[in-house]
């Protein structure tokens, strides 16, 4: 599993980092995008690290063990002005949370369907000329001893890296770290990301 460097970091003093030129962009206003910078500028919450400038790649955030991540991630995502797309159940995309979903980024998923989820997932990626797909492998917001390996399927199948993103509670700030291309060697990629994810402590607990 060989790590894409990234080519440029933030250089200024926003609470958040440059997009490259690849990066999707979601035409937020600038008004949100001012409001988001200011809330994470007040909270003390920041970034590190830099974004690969790839136009289509898996993000995985971790650790997931708190609403609170949500929060600080859709912050991020407004301020930096970044297009994303997550899955969810059909179910949650109703009325004012289906509406708002649906502009953060989310897209309804039916489980039941023939097709997988994985499967779905692998589609738009393909089928998408700029796209930075988001989940959380843990699944959950408890703990867990083993990771969904939906993220692997998903970039193997799709045929993009993934890049992790780490959640640090205790020094606010949110770290994009390596960029992998994933092998055929599914426990061999998942021991490499875990071992980068060890010092990272959510709100609640590490990975």
């Amino acid at each position: 599993m060989s790590a894409l460097l990234p080519e440029r970091t933030s250089t200024n003093h926003s609470p958040v980092l440059s997009l490259p030129p690849s990066a999707p962009r979601a035409g937020t206003l600038k008004i949100w995008q001012w409001i988001a910078t200011a809330l994470l500028r007040a909270s003390g919450w920041h970034m590190r690290g830099a974004w690969p400038d790839v136009p289509r790649m898996v993000i995985i955030a971790a650790p997931h063990s708190s609403a609170w991540d949500a929060v600080w991630g859709f912050a991020v995502k407004l301020a930096m002005n970044m297009a994303i797309v997550f899955m969810g159940k059909k179910e949650i995309f109703v009325g004012p949370l289906g509406w708002y979903l649906r502009r953060m980024g989310g897209v309804p998923v039916d489980r039941a369907a023939p097709v997988g989820v994985v499967d779905q997932a692998i589609a738009r990626i393909r089928e998408s000329e700029r796209i930075w797909f988001t989940l959380a492998p843990e699944g959950t917001r408890r703990r867990v001893e083993k990771w969904k390996p939906g993220f692997w399927k998903i970039a193997r199948g799709a045929n993009v890296p993934v890049c992790c993103v780490a959640f640090h509670f205790p020094g606010k700030y949110i770290e994009v770290g390596p960029t992998y291309e994933m092998t055929d060697d599914y426990e061999a990629d998942l021991a490499r990301i875990r071992a980068w994810y060890a010092p990272f402590q959510g709100k609640h607990r590490g990975t």
